[in-house]
């Protein structure tokens, strides 16, 4: 069963046509990256998920049931503005959370305890949340919004403002939910987070949707033009051959960018010719280099 289906969606706000027609689909149990630039439509579209904003058009359905119908403790939403009670105990907002989703007191207290320790906060319980770093604030955050352990997490924008180490300790908690069952949704502008975290996306641009898939299966279908190369020999000799269009020195490795439509096997063949090549990998485009492609196409 699908986790999220978005049949046709269309929002505006005045002239301004936020979403425009999207339609998606999010498999139960993956983690489901929704991409694009700011000002795409992301949050637009997350919030309509969530019932907080109705659609012109369209239809939203979650675990099996019209969006307005589903049982809010099936789902766990972390909107872009991060709202924590300053003056509370990191350990105080986790227990009043976790009572406001119905989970009896001894409950409330073990799972507010546990879910500090998962998010690396077991030392930080006692401290209010506003002498917490804005980092130690997001971890706390994304606690509250999982302690209840929905089916399905929706988060807005959940890395950013993040460092690495941060960054770090969330990612492996979202992969550890995936494997347990849980579908996670979120959306980001980060194309490097989303490589290493999705199993499908959808990026979106002015409202529209511009590619959707599994991500392996995106990346596969992309034919790079792109050579990794370690050679007994200059970049030169390289350089020389036809259909090269740059050669970019990568400590021991050249960096080839071909002109579209290159053979490889003949360009290969008059390299031989030239060098001996120790080392030959075609490269597979990054995210990112799709998503920069993408967009500036549905721009033109």
């Amino acid at each position: 069963m699908d986790a999220v289906i978005l049949d046709n969606l269309v929002k505006s706000f005045g002239a301004v046509r936020a979403v425009d027609g999207i339609s998606a689909r999010v498999p139960s149990g993956c983690v489901y990256g929704f991409l694009g630039p700011n000002g795409a439509g992301k949050t637009t579209t997350l919030r309509m998920m969530m019932d907080i904003i109705a659609p012109d058009a369209g239809r939203v359905e979650i675990l099996g049931r019209p969006a307005p119908r589903t049982a809010r403790e099936r789902v766990g939403y972390m909107p872009e503005e991060r709202g924590l009670y300053p003056r509370m105990t990191a350990r105080g907002v986790l227990r009043y959370v976790a009572a406001l989703k119905g989970l009896l007191s001894a409950d409330a207290r073990r799972k507010a305890d546990a879910w500090l320790e998962r998010v690396d906060l077991g030392g930080w319980s006692a401290r209010k949340v506003r002498d917490l770093s804005r980092g130690m604030q997001q971890r706390l955050q994304f606690a509250a919004t999982a302690i209840a352990e929905p089916e399905l997490l929706i988060l807005d924008e959940p890395f950013s403002g993040l460092d690495p180490v941060n960054l770090d300790v969330l990612k492996g908690i979202l992969l550890s939910l995936r494997d347990a069952g849980t579908t996670v949704v979120f959306s980001t502008h980060m194309m490097d987070q989303a490589e290493q975290l999705c199993d499908s996306i959808l990026l979106i641009n002015r409202g529209r949707v511009v590619l959707d898939g599994r991500l392996d299966d995106i990346r596969r279908g992309r034919r790079s033009e792109t050579i990794l190369l370690e050679i007994d020999g200059g970049a030169e000799a390289v350089a020389a051959l036809p259909s090269v269009r740059s050669v970019t020195p990568l400590g021991r490795r050249l960096e080839v960018r071909l002109a579209d439509g290159t053979d490889r096997r003949q360009w290969l063949a008059a390299l031989l010719g030239r060098v001996e090549v120790l080392s030959f990998e075609q490269r597979t485009p990054s995210l990112h280099e799709i998503f920069v492609e993408r967009v500036r196409a549905s721009d033109a």
